[in-house]
This record gives C-alpha cells, sequence and structure tokens, in this order.
C-alpha cells in the first residue's frame, strides 16, 4: 500500500513537470543582421544649432531611408539613401521648428525595420559654487 502511494507521487510529479515543460514558448534571440547599423549622436552647434551625425556602418551595400518629423508628424526631410558606410549631418535650425521634438526614423529598403530615435530640447541652467578651504 505504501509502495503505491510514493509510486502514485512520483508518476503525479513526473505529469505536472511534463506539462509544465510542454506548454512553455522558447526564448528566441533577436536576430542581429536584421537590425539595422544605425547610430546618430549629437556632434555639437553651430551658430547655436545643434547638429547631429547619422552613420551607417554595414558590411554590405544596402539602401535605406531617412525621414526627419516633427511631433505634428509634419515632415522636415527625406531622403533615400545607398551604401555600406554613410555618414550624414544635420543642422536643426530651431528657429524654423521652435521647441519642439523631432524624430529620426530610418528604415532598410531590405529588411522592412525601422529604427526611430527623438530628439527633445531641454535647457539647464546649472551654477555652482565651490567653497575650498585654504
Amino acid at each position: 500500500m505504501k509502495n503505491v502511494l510514493i509510486n502514485t507521487r512520483i508518476f503525479a510529479v513526473a505529469l505536472a513537470a511534463t506539462f509544465a515543460v510542454a506548454f512553455t514558448t522558447p526564448a528566441l534571440a533577436i536576430d542581429e543582421k536584421k537590425a539595422i547599423p544605425v547610430e546618430l549622436k549629437y556632434i555639437g552647434n553651430i551658430k547655436s544649432q545643434p547638429v547631429f551625425q547619422l552613420t551607417f556602418s554595414n558590411a554590405e551595400e544596402s539602401q535605406y531611408t531617412i525621414v526627419v518629423r516633427d511631433e505634428n508628424n509634419n515632415v522636415l526631410y527625406r531622403d533615400n539613401v545607398k551604401g555600406s558606410n554613410i555618414t550624414k549631418k544635420f543642422l536643426l535650425n530651431l528657429e524654423e521648428v521652435g521647441d519642439v521634438n523631432v524624430r529620426f526614423e530610418i528604415t532598410g529598403k531590405k529588411t522592412e525595420k525601422t529604427v526611430v530615435y527623438e530628439v527633445n530640447k531641454k535647457s539647464q541652467v546649472v551654477e555652482d559654487l565651490v567653497v575650498n578651504k585654504i
């Protein structure tokens, strides 16, 4: 009798473990080859206007669409570029755009994946006061 209860418990645990493993979904790794190899960097100011550099570093030649939009979804700039190592600089004219957020949308023609960068303008005034003992 004791043997039957132990066998039943072992069977129940094995059955529960089987169902727990059977209904799990496998974790899939992201295919890095399908991601767009692009980087957007702030590189400084020219005449108080911010300058951004968009860099593509791809081993093979590809075609991309670059769209720059404001927060109202108005298209400020649109271009199709083709190549393997592309560098493009953008001067953001704040007098025309104002204090709105700007989005850079880069879409790969081959993969049809999109990378979006959002640029927010925030101004801060920082004043530091340092006291040193001499």
